[in-house]
């Protein structure tokens, strides 16, 4: 990965309290992990920026490496790697994606 795609997905991340890298966009996920990573964060009631990787291959290959993270989507809340689709599953049925949220002011306890 480039100096460049690394500065681009940093400033990407940096940006957006909440950044889903997807395989399609939040209307329209193009792979099932993706439509399941929208529908939680949709439960959970968070606002949330995504970016289509397969409109991009330098930022499809350059997120791997960025997270260290073999696979896509890649939540990314306050500039900080939090997982894939599984991940977020477990944390969202444990009730840590929504604690991690509200910590971070992002959304409101229940």
């Amino acid at each position: 990965m480039t100096d460049e795609t690394q500065a681009r997905l940093a400033d990407m991340v940096g940006k957006s309290d909440v950044l889903l890298f997807m395989k399609g966009s939040p209307l329209f996920p193009q792979c099932g992990f993706s439509s399941r990573a929208v529908a939680i964060l949709n439960h959970v009631g968070v606002e949330f920026d995504s970016v289509d990787v397969l409109q991009d291959q330098g930022v499809r290959q350059g997120i791997k490496a960025f997270s260290d993270w073999p696979t896509i989507p890649q939540l990314y809340v306050k500039g900080e790697f939090v997982g894939g689709s599984d991940i977020m599953m477990e944390m969202y049925e444990s009730g840590e994606l929504a604690q991690l949220l509200t910590d971070a002011g992002l959304v409101k306890a229940a």
